[in-house]
This record gives C-alpha cells, sequence and structure tokens, in this order.
C-alpha cells in the first residue's frame, strides 16, 4: 500500500510537469495537440489523485499500522465513521484530500468548457499548476505513506475532539469552498489571457456561487462543532484558522455582487479579476494557516515545516497573476464609467469596498502577532474586542446597503422614485427599533442590527411588490404575476433569500453576544440554582471507566415554574491515551435560547461545579444558514426566461395610472 500510494503521488507530479510544459507550448503556439496533451494531463492526475486516495482509505480502514499516517490518527476500536473523518483528521490526509477535491473538480470544469474550447488550455495550466504545488508538497515533505519500521499494535487514534459528526463533515465542506475558488480564479485566467470576457463572466459566477455556497456551509458547521463540543458556550472566537476561511468569503461575496455591474454595464472588469486572485490567494493562504503550524488555534492540528514553500507559492501567484493583470490592462479601459454617484452600480461598488476592508483588517489582525513576533521576538495577541470594534460598523454600513441597493436603479436613481420606494422599509425600521427599546433591547449595536434588519426584509418586500405591479400592468392575476416573476427572476430572488439568511444569522450572532447570561455554581445532590427563567436541580454523579476512558456523569433536571422540561445529563471524560479531557455538553435548544450545560467537575463527596449559559436566539444561526443554503440553490437554477415575460427592473416605472385588476 505505501508503493502504490507514493507512486501515485511521484507519478502525478511527473504528470503535472509534463503537463504544464504542453500547456505553455500550446498557448504559445496555438497546437491543439499540445492543448489536448494537456487536458489529459489533468485527467491523469485526477485519476492517480483518486488512486492515492483509495490506498491511503483502503490503509485506515484495514488498520494498516505499518503507515504513520494510520497509526497517529486511528485505532482499533475507533468507529467506521470516525475512520474515514481520520482521512482528514491529520496534516497529510487533509491535503490529499485538498488534491482529490482539485482532481474532481478539473474533471467536471473541463467538461464543461468544451462549449468555449479556447479556454482549455489556460484553464487546464492554472489547474497544472496548483496541483502540482500540492502534489510536490504530499511526495516529498508531508507524504501520508511514509513507513514505521516497527508498526504498533494500535494506533493512537483519532483527537478526541474530532469524534464528532459535524467535524466529520466540516473540514471536508470547507475544502471544497476553499478548493473551489481554483476553478473562477483559473476561468478568470484564461479570460483575461483570451479575452473571451462574456464566456469567462458567465461560468465564473456559476463556479463562485459553488465554492461560495459550501464556504459558507464549512464555516457554519465549523461553528456548530465548536458550539457542541469545546465547551466554553460559543461558536465563534476569532480564531486565527476561523478568519482564515472568513476572508475569502468576504471577498468572493463582492465579487458575486460586483460581477453584476460587469454583466450588466461591462464596468469593473479588472476590479472583478482583481477579486478573484485576492479570493484564490486568501484560499491557499487559509490552507496554509490550518496546516502550517504557523497559528496556535483550536482548529489547526498540525505542526509542520511546509510552511515556506506555502509563501513561496503564494508570492509567485501574485506575481505572476499582477503582471497577467497589468499586461493586459487595456482591455479594460473600454467598458465606460458610473452615470451617476447614486446609482445601483454604485451601491454595488461601494459593498465591495466595504467587504473588501472587511477582509483587510481581518487579515491585519490575524497576522499582526507573527509580524510583531519576527520584529520584536514577543507575540502579541490579537483578541476578539479588536475585531468586534473594527467589523461592527461594517456590518452596519453593508446592512444599510443591502437595504438600499435593491431600490436603486441601474445608471441613475431617481430621487424622487427613490425617496417613495425607501421610505416604508426606513419607516419600518425606525418603529421597530423604538419598539425593541421599549421591550427592554438597550444595546446600540443590538437595536442597530434588528432595526436595519427589518429594514432590509421591507427593502426586499418592496421590491418584490414594485415587479408584480409591473407584471399586473400586463393584466396578470396578482397570484400568477408573483409565481412568474419568481420564477423568471430566480437569480435576484434567490439572492434576496439569502439576504435574509445573513439576517437571520447576524440577528442571532448579536443577541447572543450581547444578551448572554452564564454562572457557575457548586451544588451539593439535592440543590438547586436558577438561570434565565430555568430552574436546574442537581441530582447525582456517577463514574465509570471504559477501554482507555474514564466517564463522569451528572444528573440534573430542568423546569421552567412548575413545569418539567425533562433531564440533562452532562459529562467529563478523560481520553487515557491522548491524556486530553473533554467536555460532553448537556443542551437545550428552543427557537429562543438555548440551556448550554457544562461540568465543570465532581469533587469526593459529590459536589458538583457547572456552567450554565442561557444564550439567545442561536438557532437562528443554524436556522439562517439553511435559509442561505436555499437561496443559493434558487439563484444557481437557470431562468427559462419567456419572450412574453417582461423583464423586471427597477429603472423601469410603472405607468401613472395603472391599477391593480
Amino acid at each position: 500500500m505505501a508503493d502504490l500510494g507514493s507512486f501515485a503521488l511521484l507519478a502525478g507530479l511527473v504528470v503535472c510537469v509534463y503537463g504544464v510544459v504542453a500547456g505553455v507550448i500550446g498557448i504559445r503556439t496555438r497546437e491543439r495537440r499540445f492543448v489536448e496533451t494537456s487536458l489529459r494531463a489533468v485527467r491523469a492526475w485526477a485519476a492517480l489523485m483518486v488512486l492515492a486516495s483509495g490506498t491511503l482509505m483502503f490503509a485506515l480502514v484495514t488498520r494498516h499500522f505499518r503507515l504513520e499516517f494510520v497509526a497517529a490518527v486511528t485505532s482499533r476500536d475507533l468507529p467506521l465513521v470516525y475512520t474515514v473523518a481520520a482521512f482528514w483528521g491529520g496534516h497529510a490526509g487533509s491535503l490529499l484530500l485538498w488534491a482529490l477535491i482539485l482532481g474532481l473538480y478539473g474533471i467536471v470544469i473541463l467538461r464543461v468548457l468544451r462549449s468555449s474550447p479556447q479556454m482549455y488550455a489556460p484553464v487546464a495550466l492554472v489547474l497544472l499548476v496548483t496541483a502540482g504545488f500540492f502534489t510536490w508538497l504530499l511526495a516529498f515533505t508531508s507524504n501520508p505513506f511514509t513507513v514505521m519500521q516497527i508498526p504498533p499494535p494500535d494506533g493512537r487514534g483519532l483527537n478526541p475532539l474530532l469524534k464528532n459528526p459535524w467535524m466529520s463533515i466540516h473540514p471536508p465542506t470547507l475544502y471544497l469552498g476553499f478548493v473551489g475558488m481554483t476553478v473562477p480564479f483559473a476561468l478568470a485566467v484564461a479570460g483575461v489571457l483570451t479575452g473571451l470576457t462574456a464566456e469567462w463572466i458567465k461560468l465564473a459566477r456559476r463556479w463562485m456561487m459553488i465554492a461560495w455556497i459550501f464556504l459558507t456551509l464549512g464555516l457554519l458547521f465549523g461553528a456548530k462543532w465548536s458550539y457542541v463540543v469545546l465547551g466554553w458556550g460559543g461558536y465563534w472566537a476569532w480564531d486565527p484558522v476561523e478568519n482564515a476561511a472568513l476572508m475569502p468569503w468576504l471577498t468572493s461575496t463582492a465579487f458575486l455582487h460586483s460581477i453584476q455591474v460587469q454583466e450588466r454595464r461591462g464596468l469593473l472588469g479588472a476590479w472583478n479579476v482583481s477579486l478573484m486572485i485576492i479570493s484564490f490567494v486568501l484560499a491557499i493562504f487559509g490552507t496554509f494557516l490550518t496546516r502550517s503550524g504557523v497559528m496556535s488555534s483550536v482548529h489547526a492540528f498540525a505542526d509542520s515545516s511546509i510552511g515556506v514553500y506555502f509563501l513561496i507559492f503564494l508570492g509567485l501567484v501574485l506575481a505572476s497573476s499582477g503582471w497577467l493583470l497589468l499586461a493586459r490592462w487595456d482591455r479594460f479601459r473600454q467598458g465606460g464609467s458610473l452615470d451617476a454617484l447614486v446609482s445601483r452600480e454604485s451601491a454595488f461598488l461601494l459593498n465591495n469596498l466595504v467587504l473588501v476592508a472587511a477582509a483587510f483588517v481581518i487579515f491585519t489582525g490575524t497576522v499582526f502577532p507573527i509580524i510583531a513576533e519576527a520584529f520584536t521576538g514577543d507575540r502579541i495577541n490579537v483578541g476578539p474586542p479588536y475585531f468586534n470594534q473594527v467589523m461592527a460598523p461594517l456590518v452596519i454600513l453593508l446592512l444599510v446597503l443591502m437595504g438600499t441597493a435593491p431600490l436603486l436603479a441601474w445608471r441613475k436613481a431617481d430621487a424622487q422614485s427613490f425617496g417613495r420606494a425607501v421610505s416604508a422599509p426606513a419607516a419600518v425600521a425606525i418603529l421597530a427599533g423604538l419598539g425593541f427599546a421599549a421591550l427592554g433591547v438597550r444595546s446600540p449595536g443590538a437595536l442597530a442590527v434588528l432595526a436595519l434588519g427589518l429594514f432590509v426584509a421591507g427593502a426586499v418586500a418592496v421590491e418584490l411588490l414594485h415587479g408584480v405591479r409591473i407584471l399586473r400592468t400586463h393584466g396578470e392575476p396578482a397570484a400568477v404575476a408573483v409565481g412568474r416573476l419568481l420564477l423568471n427572476n430566480r437569480r435576484r430572488y434567490g439572492g434576496y433569500v439569502v439576504h435574509l439568511g445573513i439576517l437571520l444569522i447576524l440577528t442571532g450572532v448579536t443577541m447572543s453576544s450581547a444578551y448572554a447570561t452564564q454562572v457557575q455554581v457548586t451544588l451539593r445532590p439535592g440543590e438547586q440554582t436558577s438561570l434565565g427563567g430555568y430552574t436546574l436541580r442537581y441530582h447525582d454523579a456517577q463514574a465509570w471507566r471504559l477501554p482507555g476512558l474514564q466517564i463522569t456523569s451528572t444528573t440534573v433536571s430542568v423546569s421552567t415554574g412548575p413545569r418539567p422540561l425533562g433531564l440533562l445529563r452532562p459529562q467529563h471524560v478523560y481520553h487515557e491515551v491522548q491524556d486530553q479531557a473533554t467536555s460532553e455538553i448537556a443542551l437545550r435548544s428552543t427557537w429562543w435560547n438555548d440551556l448550554y450545560l457544562v461540568l465543570v467537575g465532581v469533587s469526593p463527596d459529590r459536589r458538583a461545579t457547572f456552567r450554565i449559559m442561557v444564550n439567545p436566539l442561536v438557532t437562528w444561526i443554524w436556522f439562517g444558514g439553511g435559509v442561505i443554503l436555499t437561496g443559493t440553490l434558487i439563484a444557481l437554477v437557470p431562468a427559462a426566461r419567456r419572450r412574453d415575460v417582461p423583464e423586471v427592473r427597477r429603472d423601469v416605472a410603472v405607468p401613472a395610472g395603472a391599477k391593480a385588476q
């Protein structure tokens, strides 16, 4: 198995080098045979990565402890689901997963490009260069097929923190987003080289949406894992690895907005290519932070010396793509300019600047400790206070833009029409803010997010009504008009659904951050305590042993007023092989709040210490993720527009005398 896996990696590296050489010759000479050779190289490399991955998976499942990687991440008592998850539970396996996903993406995009054969060679070249870098890392610095001379009778086992269903799906989902950034980046490079603007824009937008939704889900799955496994009661701590995934999410979100301006007006071409370069670089940078060991993080389960190679690769990508952009700069001067400052184009551009600014301040806070340590020898930590203070005003500005941009016309907005459109959502936001304040919401940030969230929702409703009114001037009944409007404008209204999902997440994050309550108490059996309307009574503690485990469990009954709500059983687990303790939290979730119970410890006289938290609206975060997924799927479905259905545009006015039929 070791020989087969190592052969696949070395052969994959040879194929990549051969394909890159053929691709460069094909681009320079326009010889079809060399282009076809580079395409076959992509497919052959992907097949070799499938072979290497299958070999490693077989070694994991069969507990082939002669491989150092298998011995480090599995054991004989590890359940099958976590044995499979062990593939990406270690450093070398996660890099192989990166390569496997890239290979599968490469096969699919080359099939899609059959309708645009001119883009074959540049796309294949970018894929092969990226593939060659990761294959070289796997073959020479992080080989998962390294053999132990004396294999152990049993493996060390998977990190206890990874034995959770959310962690089983979080890394592959996140990597589908990270690796997915390679495809739109390759399409952007191909578009710049070939001048096929319309083709690369259409394909890049769709592929970026696919990478974006995987990145979104990966972030949410990671937040859920942190919430239910780590036992600290939160889901986001501005951890460096969390930030590494958020940064490309922000820049790719900016791209998905500004690409609409280029599609419709031919503007922001160079800006969109720049965003694509930045998103790809940040995706590689995120992999660097996760797998280099350069940052201290609960999410970074690797400590290796490959960081310098990542930095070299990042430098080469920035230098080469920047040179290409500057060399083709004249192609981007033909798109014209903004007609007015008050327009949808300007709102999208401002939206982009805010998103990129957010990515920049997060990047600065993330890398500052490394830079400070390099110059001073002391690591200066940048904690949540910095990120919260700089991000709060940016989030509020984004909410304002989310509400106003749909109500602005393209090219130039009419002040009177815009005022009429925005007046109703603004009134709702003001009244809602006053109402929330009267109900006891005192946090300025919470009031702003709640009020602006309703402003955005109101703007979506106004935009929907505007489209229905236009269709009804053509004699459509109301119900038919709504249905046809949604079916024939899936991309636009799918985007609005995504916005509503973002609002739910921001509401949950804001309220759970501003109004979470917690207490740490020590109780004797039979004693009780109260928090947030809940009464908790501690009954008893039990301790027992399983192979390699020492488990302490407690029983706590929960009630609200006279109504019993059931039993919670938080546990404390000590893993003997890893010499590591974990907390098995007890959680009771509702739409309005979460009761979160952690067992801190039990004394010899059976007194138990608990950390109790009541976190409001956390469930809204996870539900918001489902709404975002729904909206993205709607937007990805091509709209089969019929000729008799007029395009609904904000710059198309309803006739003055039009009435509902």
